[in-house]
């Protein structure tokens, strides 16, 4: 349960913020208002939100808060029309949570002419549609020697994508010559994105 003081804390806030969330996506990317300080406010790696060092538990206020979240370099902040404040990320401010397969054309296609689509839901309940404008990318991770794999949601926020769901891309992964090198990766929306050199994927499964 949440700090008494706390919830007004965030009551307030949330306050702030409904009339410019009355959008399902706000357009923060064209407001740009003065910067009015940090809220101590924490997206973890493991996508929970935190609010003084305590989780909130109020997944409508995730969700309001998320709305209006906005990237600007490598700071994230929460928008208004009026005004900004900083808030901290650790690594994304979403993950993929749930993953989805579908085949785009018609069914008398053949394999070859249907388009594979991957359809993403992110922690806040939103659905991406994997493609140019949703790309997926692989960041290496030095410690375990594998991928940290990344779903591009919306203007230059990302979803991390939970290692279930990245077991289950490898699965769908396929090997493709990229500017003639033999590449393993995976397809959706007509895109193909790169995972690895095809010779190091014994390292993947």
């Amino acid at each position: 349960m949440a700090k008494e003081g706390q919830s007004s804390g965030l009551d307030g806030i949330a306050g702030a913020l409904k009339s410019a969330a009355h959008q399902a996506v706000p357009p923060v990317h064209l407001w740009n208002p003065p910067y009015c300080g940090e809220i101590d406010m924490r997206i973890a790696a493991d996508g929970t939100w935190f609010y003084q060092k305590t989780p909130i538990g109020r997944p409508a206020l995730v969700k309001l808060f998320a709305s209006v979240l906005k990237r600007e370099n490598d700071r994230y902040f929460l928008v208004t029309p009026v005004e900004k404040c900083g808030i901290t990320v650790d690594e994304a401010p979403f993950l993929a949570v749930e993953l989805a397969v579908e085949q785009a054309g018609s069914a008398a296609e053949s394999d070859s002419h249907q388009r594979q689509m991957l359809r993403f839901r992110t922690n806040v309940d939103d659905w991406v549609t994997c493609g140019n404008d949703n790309p997926l990318r692989f960041e290496p991770e030095p410690a375990t020697g594998g991928l940290k794999p990344f779903l591009h949601v919306r203007r230059n926020l990302w979803a991390k994508v939970t290692r279930a769901l990245f077991y289950d891309l490898v699965e769908l992964g396929e090997e493709r010559e990229v500017n003639g090198e033999h590449m393993f990766g995976v397809a959706s929306g007509g895109e193909f994105f790169v995972m690895a050199p095809a010779a190091s994927i014994a390292g993947l499964r």
